[in-house]
């Protein structure tokens, strides 16, 4: 089979394969980004850029129930899913078309001793390669396409093998939204020939989604040629729960937010943190409502989950769920296969030094803890390479601001789950990687900050 290819996980056909881009032409695609730079960059004005880039999102919003169709066969994401995974790429590429002004206005520096001004001055720096994965395959693009295309950069973008038709479609929104062909280029490249691309020098920068040996694997490569590079890793998310006066409501966040995307979302709610006089009943009504979720065709109406996006990824879950069984942690309920659907999963007894401890299981696997206090809360939180996400439940708002203070995460959520935003910076410290997506910091990653002082 091709390495780029779309097999229906749900059915293990392969719809359709894509061939892989040669040495030649990817060469001259780097050439073209490159060439497109100085006229998309510094001779194409602010405004309009913003302008097509709102053209995409609307693009994105015309075609969702298309664009949605081909995410539920590529990787398995249920359609109501799939439907606002793409309005929410309508709403990252609006956010950027609308502050494209305010995020790249100068910033005046008020200056210590000494006559005159100096400003920093927010510029593109050029060809930008953005490797994607197949979890969000319209998101993880919008989030890394629309800063860096407003900014001025240009983009190479290479997709996950099992999502080249997504990754066409997105090429075709991008033409027909009257950007520039060369300012974005969707390449079916290989690892290997990734490897030299990080290493061209006209290659100013790298952005990577996908697992910690991906990223280790591109951030070495990038730093023996002095490129940057964000990463934005796994994690292995904690929720804590210390208080509440609506367990149910409590009960069923902590379930949206393990579930959602099958559980194949890198900032999902995976460990639940739980106080003991809680635990009970918390793990009593957590089961009942993993339980209630069954998985079934994505293509269809109300489907809540459908399979994991390949056998790969299946056998994958499989193993690490039965090594823990193994290594002495409790299958209170799932633990099944078919195919590749995963039955929704809760273990208990997982101990410190066990694999399961410390891995991330991308699936729908919820791992309960139970804690004797909110000192013990923390550090069990903190007790992982990973530091992306975090969730704290709590009625007592002081505490919620102890704890947030203290969580090791790039983010930490106060008694909601699911809220991520267009606005808001998304990222991560420890082995979740490093630099941040969305926002005005997602904006600032792969700029040069110019000071321009004068006398």
């Amino acid at each position: 089979m091709a390495d780029y290819a779309v097999v229906d996980p749900a059915t293990g056909a392969t719809i359709k394969e894509y061939p892989t881009i040669s040495d030649a032409d990817l060469k001259d695609a780097i050439g073209r980004a490159d060439a497109a730079h100085e006229p998309w960059g510094r001779s194409t004005p602010l405004e309009e850029r913003a302008a097509l880039l709102r053209r995409v999102g609307e693009l994105h919003a015309e075609r969702r129930e298309e664009l949605a169709a081909i995410i539920t066969r590529e990787m398995g994401k249920p359609l109501e899913q799939a439907l606002g995974e793409v309005d929410f790429c309508v709403d990252i590429y609006g956010f950027y078309a609308d502050r494209a002004t305010e995020l790249l206005a100068d910033e005046p520096i008020e200056l210590l001793a000494g006559d005159g001004t100096a400003i920093i001055r927010r510029t593109s720096v050029g060809v930008l390669l953005g490797i994607m994965p197949w979890n969000f395959p319209y998101y993880q693009v919008a989030r890394f396409a629309g800063p860096n295309l407003i900014i001025g950069n240009t983009i190479l973008l290479k997709h996950a093998p099992q999502c080249p038709e997504s990754a066409a479609a997105i090429e075709q929104i991008f033409r027909d939204a009257g950007v520039p062909e060369d300012a974005y280029i969707n390449v079916y490249a290989t690892n290997d020939q990734i490897e030299w691309v990080i290493a061209d020098k006209r290659v100013q920068g790298i952005s990577v989604t996908g697992s910690e040996r991906a990223g280790a694997a591109v951030a070495e490569i990038a730093g023996r040629n002095l490129k940057k590079v964000v990463l934005e890793l796994g994690g292995s998310d904690p929720f804590i729960l210390l208080s509440t006066d609506d367990l149910d409501s409590v009960v069923q966040q902590a379930a949206d937010a393990r579930l959602d995307n099958a559980g194949q979302s890198c900032n999902a709610a995976k460990r639940f943190v739980i106080i003991d006089e809680l635990y009970e009943p918390f793990l009593e009504k957590l089961t009942a409502a993993i339980e209630a979720v069954e998985y079934g065709d994505p293509t269809a109406d109300g489907t809540a989950m459908g399979p994991l996006s390949s056998e790969a990824a299946a056998d994958r879950l499989e193993e690490q769920v039965s090594r823990a069984v193994e290594q002495g942690a409790t299958l209170v309920t799932g633990g099944k296969r078919e195919g590749n659907f995963y039955k929704t999963t809760v273990l208990t007894d997982i101990a410190p030094g066990t694999d399961a401890y410390h891995e991330e299981f991308f699936g729908p696997v919820a791992s309960v803890y139970k804690v004797s206090s909110e000192e013990e809360a923390v550090t069990l939180a903190n007790d992982t390479p990973y530091g992306l996400g975090s969730y704290v439940f709590t009625t007592d708002a002081e505490q919620a601001e102890r704890v947030a203070n203290q969580i090791q995460a790039g983010m930490v959520f106060v008694n909601l789950v699911l809220a991520d935003g267009a606005e808001l910076p998304f990222g991560g410290v420890k082995r979740s990687g490093f630099g941040r997506e969305l926002g005005r910091y997602g904006a600032d990653e792969f700029v040069n900050k110019k000071l321009i002082r004068k006398g």
